[in-house]
């Protein structure tokens, strides 16, 4: 190898010496080269040092065959004590700190030795107050340290009652009752019972009701509803009607309160080239088309409006505004009153059958029987809970007699002369949407947000039919057929229904008016008088008309540039009806 590299330079010499050029070298064209790998190379006092590393043949001795038993070679000391050679396998180490291979999307997530009891109780105990203890960090509490500090940073089981606790609970308890006893003393109340402590806080809520109401300088008296009108829950136990809504006050805005024979508007005008006393069913109707009046003075969207039973010469509204209006439909078509006694929106308004009374309904939880004439709340009526939709019982015998849909899924029926809670049907799964009297008034059926109809004898609180299908929508509002024998319903699917109203109140399949558009609006149906005509507000603004027959459309108006939610026909006219919607505007067509 010398020879091959020729003369070496001496770093020994001295600087300023130069080789000796003239001394010849000795060029081999063969050199003895051993069989060695090199594998080191380093300058060590000027000369070029090689280092073997190993011999071939003993590379290849000791690389024995994988299926090999027994090594053939003896490997010597040095060899066996040579350190790895390149980089250090991340993956396989010997000192157990190798990088663990991903066994998730993010990385490799330890097992920890946790049951899952323990996991379920930190995680309520993190969901329910806010810390937990991390196993990984011997048991350290992380979260909401706060909440840690103030309970202990015990868990949701260690903050359960022991058994001397919770014996003294079930001794606040009421007594189960006898489950023969509905009503009254004794009376059954089941898993319903209450504690003391909820007692004492209803009364302490009523108290304060009552203390705010006689500091109150915006009301003029203190508004309580008599002893004489209680209120009779399921558990037997009495709530007076406290009414949080003050006292109600009636504006007279028309030109003049009496004509000059001494009359109010309640008299139907005679002065009209129609007759207002005749059967309303005895005219043949017809699609309006234009637009001939407007009133404008609710200050926020129309909810409901009503015509005067039979005549139809005064038009009762309801707004959010938690105002209800009555406005003349001839003569000079102007506002005539205006009742206040409502803190919130009204949900509904329904005339009794001579229109002298109607009933409005807000959700202030306050249902109120005025008079019409003179604009005075006669009765006052509440559960406690928000009703959604009121209904007079048409049959004259009973016309003292109302029915209400409320927001706990209960139909409730009470009597305007004692204002008694007389009967309580709770058979619905949702707050209840509609109530349509059927059968010469004998029966009514009922809609509610759980997807289902049923229907009642009255008086009788348990339903003679329940019609709940897998493709069956909330059914928002209905409208009976002039003929007593169908039951129109707005279905939340964009369409209206039609169900018989005879005994088995099935599904007319081949009835189905679509073409508009509801879903997310509570928007009312309407039949024509005649019962040719089927009419519906829309979300996009517009009134459509359907033929009854074929259930085609017929006909549709641009109303307003917001849904349109109230619709009704007028009772005598052949082609007039009145709209409303989410812009507070009524508006009369013809």
């Amino acid at each position: 190898m010398a020879s091959l590299l020729g003369a070496a330079y001496d770093s020994s010499d001295d600087e300023t010496s130069k080789p000796d050029y003239t001394t010849a070298t000795q060029v081999v064209a063969a050199p003895d080269v051993s069989l060695e790998v090199w594998s080191d190379m380093t300058v060590s006092s000027g000369h070029l040092k090689l280092t073997s590393w190993q011999d071939p043949m003993k590379l290849q001795m000791m690389l024995a065959k994988p299926t090999d038993t027994s090594l053939s070679y003896n490997v010597p000391y040095a060899d066996l004590s040579r350190a790895q050679q390149g980089p250090a396998n991340p993956f396989k180490s010997t000192e157990g700190n190798a990088m663990k291979r991903k066994n998730v999307l993010t990385g490799y997530a330890e097992e920890a030795a946790v049951s899952d009891a323990t996991f379920a109780v930190q995680h309520r105990t993190f969901q329910s107050l806010g810390y937990t203890r991390d196993p990984t960090r011997n048991g350290a509490v992380v979260g909401d340290l706060e909440a840690a500090r103030r309970f202990g940073g015990r868990d949701v089981v260690q903050m359960r009652p022991n058994k001397e606790q919770s014996e003294a609970i079930r001794q606040k308890r009421q007594k189960r009752g006898d489950p023969g006893i509905v009503d009254g003393e004794g009376a059954y109340r089941g898993p319903w019972a209450k504690y003391e402590d909820d007692e004492r806080a209803l009364e302490d809520e009523e108290l304060m009701a009552g203390e705010q109401l006689a500091s109150d300088e915006e009301f003029e008296e203190e508004a309580v509803a008599p002893p004489s009108n209680p209120i009779i829950d399921k558990a037997g136990k009495e709530y007076l009607d406290v009414n949080t809504s003050g006292i109600e006050q009636t504006e007279f805005h028309g030109s003049s309160q009496f004509d000059y024979q001494g009359r109010t508007y309640m008299h139907v005008p005679q002065d009209l080239d129609i007759d207002l006393h005749k059967e309303p069913s005895t005219i043949k109707n017809y699609v309006p088309k234009k637009l001939i009046h407007t009133w404008k003075h609710h200050t926020k969207p129309i909810t409901a409006l009503r015509f005067f039973p039979s005549s139809g010469h005064l038009l009762l509204s309801s707004s959010a505004d938690a105002k209800i209006k009555i406005w003349d439909v001839y003569h000079d078509r102007e506002l005539l009153r205006t009742y206040n006694g409502h803190t919130k929106s009204v949900s509904d308004i329904c005339f009794n059958n001579s229109g002298t009374t109607f009933l409005s309904a807000s959700y202030d939880r306050q249902i109120k029987l005025w008079d019409t004439e003179y604009g005075k709340c006669i009765s006052r009526f509440s559960t406690g809970k928000i009703p959604h939709v009121i209904r007079f019982n048409p049959d004259p015998a009973l016309h003292h007699e109302f029915l209400a849909g409320m927001s706990d899924k209960k139909i409730v029926q009470f009597d305007t002369r004692t204002g008694d809670l007389v009967q309580e049907y709770d058979y619905h799964l949702g707050p209840v949407n509609t109530i349509t009297f059927v059968d010469q008034n004998r029966r009514f059926i009922t809609t509610s947000d759980d997807k289902s109809l049923r229907a009642w004898e009255y008086n009788i609180p348990v339903p003679i039919k329940f019609i709940a299908e897998p493709y069956m929508y909330s059914m928002v509002r209905s409208s009976l057929h002039p003929s007593g024998k169908h039951v129109a319903f707005q279905s939340a699917d964009n369409q209206i229904v039609v169900y018989a109203s005879t005994d088995r109140f099935r599904q007319n399949r081949k009835k189905a008016f679509r073409g508009h558009n509801n879903a997310g609006y509570a928007i009312d149906v309407a039949i024509s008088p005649d019962g040719q005509f089927v009419m519906s507000g829309d979300s996009g603004g517009w009134v459509c008309f359907w033929d009854w027959k074929t259930c085609k459309m017929w006909h549709k108006i641009q109303a307003s540039d917001g849904p349109v939610v109230a619709t009704q026909w007028h009772p005598q006219e052949t082609s007039k009806v009145a709209t409303a919607g989410l812009d507070g505007v009524i508006k009369y067509w013809d």
